[in-house]
């Protein structure tokens, strides 16, 4: 505590927004999205990251390096892909993920609520995170700034990763979102503001398209990519997959971690603004334990009193501002805290987000299904076949139990996959596809099924006049010598009755095939087995 007894100031401050969106596929486009978002060029402010281990050696710097031996292998696959030679577009060896970036936002100006002073903060970078074979993308935002109050850190944490307001108050202001937001250019001039006290434009967007509005600023932000309910015209279209609060990880610097309270640490672990009130979060029991990773919590080391809160949607580390090793951008917590403990995240994140656009695919195609239409039925077992192979692509490429085995990471990956339910969340979707896929294993068996039965039926009525004929070599008609013509008459005069009761035996079979099944059975007798064969021409009962 400061000698006023109020909170000291945060010294330094990130703050990284990962916004999951689900990606519509583009009608009738054999291109992923990224070579879309790419062949826009003059007309997208995204321009595709050439990263540090494929552009030159200067931009390689020792943060890569730590960041890259921190994962296992297959992951480092993953993240980086096979060769190290500059990435060309569809070469095999590059990396499954592509990163675009626009350059324009420099700063962001930000009122938390009415009446707050405004803040200006710098905008250290925005990404797109694309993925082969996956229709998701995933927007990076990471903000900066210094000498901000605990409170202000509190409310940037809470209301910044807001897609759109949660409501609003009885006067019209808008609830659990920031006031008022402009990105601005390096010149200061306003790119874009938000809209969130515009209640009415949210309402009527709902009411018509069943689904929310994203806010103007956030849409603005995204562009070329367009809201798949919104009127506007694109080709890249998302759709929101997760709750409309963005994960958000925090790096805070203060000057005594340790003046800091119990009810502090629970409001950055949870993200939770001042209106929840510091007397509402008393530190419940057993939370350091499901909450805090304290291996680095001690007053001796290079990062001192070094604590890290994580409860799955945030991922905060609080640290000491005086501790060289702690605001250490190359080589410090701030460098892994922008690089391997982001790398992390980002991929506890895609796992969920990936997980919950099978299961919403899933709920489409069934949606869709109209069992009387055979052309619903086709459409319906080709979403659910692809559903089947995406999801065994998903688990050999992009899933993993570890990542890592630095004691640090691995530590906080399994903190993150807990908190979200990573596991779980598998096994359920899992499940789901296996039951779909053995349910049009089933209906592929019955249907072989049935028709065997119908050709079984067709060929014991069809040997019987076969037997009758043939028997001996009999000829009922002896043309062989009889003109062409004739002898065409005479095979039309058979082949059309003999296709037309072939035809007719197949519509019957099914009640044939009850017949004959009666006519095998020895504990019938002939009035039951000759009802069995009036059965067939009776309509049947609906």
């Amino acid at each position: 505590m400061s000698a006023g007894g109020a909170p000291s100031p945060v010294r330094a401050f990130r703050q990284a927004l990962l916004w999951p969106l689900r990606l519509v596929p583009v009608p009738g486009s054999r291109l992923p999205p990224w070579e879309v978002l790419r062949q826009i060029g003059a007309g997208s402010p995204w321009a595709e990251v050439v990263d540090e281990y494929t552009g030159d050696r200067e931009g390689f710097h020792e943060r890569h390096y730590q960041e890259f031996v921190s994962f296992l292998p297959y992951v480092q696959r993953f993240l980086y892909g096979e060769g190290r030679s500059r990435r060309r577009p569809g070469e095999a060896a590059g990396s499954p993920m592509r990163v675009f970036r626009r350059s324009d936002l420099k700063r962001v100006r930000i009122v938390p609520q009415p009446g707050d002073e405004a803040m200006v903060l710098d905008i250290v970078h925005c990404d797109l995170y694309f993925f082969f074979d996956v229709d998701l993308v995933l927007l990076n935002v990471e903000v900066s700034s210094s000498e901000l109050s605990l409170a202000q850190v509190q409310e940037l944490l809470y209301r910044f990763g807001r897609a759109y307001p949660g409501g609003w108050d009885a006067e019209g202001r808008a609830l659990h979102c920031l006031d008022h937001v402009e990105w601005m250019a390096a010149d200061g001039h306003v790119l874009a503001q938000s809209d969130a006290q515009d209640s009415g434009a949210f309402l009527a967007h709902v009411c018509e398209h069943r689904a929310p509005r994203i806010a103007a600023h956030w849409a603005f932000l995204l562009r070329p990519l367009v809201a798949d309910h919104s009127a506007e015209a694109g080709l890249l279209r998302y759709r929101q997959i997760e709750y409309y609060r963005m994960p958000v990880m925090g790096y805070l610097a203060v000057d005594d971690p340790r003046a800091l309270t119990g009810a502090d640490f629970v409001q950055l672990a949870q993200a939770a603004g001042r209106e929840a009130g510091p007397a509402s979060l008393s530190m419940p029991p057993g939370f350091e334990e499901r909450h805090c990773y304290d291996r680095f919590w001690a007053p001796e080391g290079l990062a001192p009193n070094t604590r890290y809160l994580c409860n799955g949607h945030s991922l905060i580390v609080v640290g000491a501002a005086g501790s060289e090793f702690f605001t250490c951008r190359l080589r410090g917590v701030l460098a892994q805290f922008r690089h391997q403990h982001f790398m992390l995240f980002l991929i506890a994140h895609f796992h969920k987000a990936a997980l919950l656009m099978f299961s919403d695919r899933l709920v489409e195609a069934l949606m869709d299904l109209d069992v009387r239409s055979p052309t619903s039925v086709r459409r319906f077992k080709r979403a659910i076949r692809w559903s089947f192979e995406a999801f065994l692509r998903f688990t050999h490429r992009y899933w993993f139990h570890e990542i890592s085995e630095q004691a640090h990471v691995k530590a906080l990956w399994h903190l993150c996959a807990s908190h979200l339910g990573l596991d779980p969340l598998y096994a359920e979707v899992k499940e789901r596809i296996h039951d779909m896929n053995s349910y049009l294993d089933a209906d592929s068996l019955r249907r072989q099924a049935n028709t065997v039965v119908r050709l079984t039926v067709v060929t014991i009525f069809g040997l019987i006049g076969t037997v009758t004929t043939g028997f001996l070599g009999m000829n009922l008609v002896a043309e062989a010598d009889a003109p062409r013509w004739e002898k065409l008459l005479y095979f039309l005069l058979v082949f059309v009755p003999t296709i037309a009761l072939t035809f007719y035996t197949i519509v019957k079979s099914k009640g044939l095939s009850d017949f004959l099944d009666a006519l095998s059975d020895e504990k019938l007798g002939v009035r039951e087995k000759f009802r069995a064969l009036v059965a067939v021409w009776r309509r049947p009962v609906e």
